[in-house]
């Protein structure tokens, strides 16, 4: 099968780096790039939770939320604020991250306190929503265990990684790891969300211009459970890197 314009091969995933310790006050920081879609995520907390989680009267249990924006510099023509009301788009994609994050955390092990994921698009090319959850949760690890050095958490309660990917149909091909010039001509366009364990925690799918067989379904997921796996071991490479305090720290993993 012919290489795509920036010559990568149909499975193969741009370039991906995430730098912890982006900012200096949020205790969870993450700048996650794939290719030329970069993403600034913060990961904070605060000393209360909502409505929903208060009236449970359970001080053990916390909540997890996130919110997510798109630069007005982040695309080609400028992207007017969200001021008075958030658009469809982002509304989705924010609930999204929500989700998915919530799904990496034992919340019944939080404390009465909510953690705030937020994700500020600095530059996209595709792949924005996929990049926030990725590189959301190593600001959340990041946040955690903050915490726990605080003394304000025991353990951190946390169950398995997430992280996630596109994947397409592009002139009757599958394709990982879309950029905005094969998304925007994609036949069928998805996100897949998966934990450690292999497991899907979200799928994310329309067909565009033509209906889409099972076999190319299978397809795709096997391409985006290959790519998911190369971004679990960005997240573990990072995390397991030591931070200087003050310090940005960089790790990198090539196109592949």
């Amino acid at each position: 099968m012919s290489s795509r314009s920036d010559g990568r091969t149909p499975e193969a995933l741009r370039p991906l780096k995430i730098i912890r310790q982006y900012t200096k006050n949020a205790p969870g920081s993450v700048l996650m790039c794939i290719g030329n879609t970069q993403v600034l995520i913060t990961a904070t907390v605060e000393e209360r939770v909502p409505r929903h989680i208060h009236v449970l009267k359970d001080d053990n249990l916390g909540w997890l939320t996130a919110e997510y924006s798109m630069l007005p510099g982040a695309t080609h023509t400028r992207t007017q604020r969200e001021r008075q009301k958030l658009s469809g788009r982002t509304a989705e994609i924010q609930r999204l991250i929500g989700r998915t994050l919530r799904a990496s955390i034992d919340l019944a092990h939080l404390g009465s306190r909510t953690i705030t994921i937020d994700a500020d698009v600095i530059q996209a090319d595709g792949g924005t929503r996929v990049a926030s959850i990725t590189g959301a949760y190593v600001a959340l690890v990041d946040c955690l265990n903050a915490l726990k050095l605080d003394g304000a958490l025991k353990e951190i309660p946390t169950h398995t990684p997430v992280a996630a990917i596109s994947v397409g149909v592009v002139d009757g091909n599958s394709l990982l790891d879309l950029d905005y010039s094969e998304d925007s001509q994609a036949d069928v366009d998805a996100n897949v969300v998966m934990n450690g364990d292999g497991n899907l925690v979200e799928l994310q799918m329309s067909s565009e211009k033509a209906p889409l067989q099972r076999e190319q379904l299978d397809e795709m997921l096997d391409l985006a459970q290959v790519g998911i796996n190369r971004l679990f071991e960005l997240q573990r490479l990072a995390l397991s890197a030591p931070l200087v305090p003050g310090e940005h720290q960089v790790t990198e993993i090539k196109a592949v």
